[in-house]
């Protein structure tokens, strides 16, 4: 007795999830976890993970059967079957895909929220240190963006990411100056420049970037994070680091070799 064709897609289905399931949630692909954002972000990569992996396999596996069970056998000139419409298909496959992006917008958002994307920045905190980076010492004035004036530099609308304000904790506070071909990092606390970023763990740490000349963008890998640097826009982005190590700062954008 043959099988009825539902009962074949109800078990491919539910092989296909527990495949998602199986290597999205356990393959090792992502880097070492080096901040408190990174939990919140891994769990978001290994959902969309596991269904873009059941998604890939049953794509595969469909065409992978049809070219082998419907294909053209050996003298057959005939046209194919004239197959028009399939109501039910149809709805199928426009409504499950909705309802998944749809879930997963949802998700994402509160992955954000999480990560203090929907916290207020516009410039809390702000006013207690310029933001002006000298570092007249060590490079020429034309590679930075002068900002003599605090009360207008307060003005800016701030974006990004702001963690340290959704904790109410006090944050370290270092200007960040992205330009062709490097990060400058000014700390006004101890009001030292370096090339070299270097913050505590446990604590956390208020990154005000600014581009000189193009769009960069600021990613740490075992951090979780990447934000663009857009220039003309100051953008904050707080986070905490909790694991004492050495880690690359890349710039993701083709704005050079850094």
């Amino acid at each position: 007795m043959p099988i009825p064709p539902a009962i074949l897609t109800l078990v491919g289905g539910i092989l296909l999830v527990l495949l998602g399931l199986a290597i999205g949630q356990n393959l090792p692909v992502l880097p070492l976890m080096a901040s408190t954002n990174a939990a919140a972000y891994d769990s978001l990569f290994r959902v969309l993970f596991s269904i873009g992996t059941g998604l890939f396999i049953g794509i595969v596996a469909v065409v992978v059967i049809a070219l082998v069970r419907f294909r053209r056998q050996p003298g057959d000139q005939l046209d194919g079957p004239p197959v028009e419409g399939n109501l039910q298909l149809e709805v199928f496959w426009t409504a499950v895909p909705a309802i998944v992006v749809l879930l997963i917008g949802v998700y994402s958002y509160d992955i954000y929220d999480q990560m203090g994307g929907m916290a207020d920045v516009n410039h809390h905190g702000m006013a207690h240190h310029s933001i002006e980076a000298d570092v007249a010492s060590q490079v020429p004035d034309s590679h930075f963006i002068n900002l003599p004036d605090p009360e207008a530099a307060q003005r800016h609308l701030w974006g990004g990411i702001d963690q340290a304000a959704r904790e109410g904790q006090a944050a370290l506070p270092i200007d960040v100056t992205a330009m062709q071909f490097a990060f400058i990092f000014h700390y006004p606390d101890g009001d030292f420049t370096t090339a070299d970023l270097h913050i505590p763990a446990g604590r956390p740490v208020e990154l005000h970037l600014k581009a000189q000349d193009v769009i960069h963008a600021f990613w740490v890998p075992q951090f979780r994070l990447k934000q663009d640097v857009i220039p003309g826009q100051p953008t904050l982005l707080s986070f905490t680091a909790n694991r004492t190590g050495t880690y690359p700062i890349v710039c993701a954008e083709l704005c050079g070799t850094y």
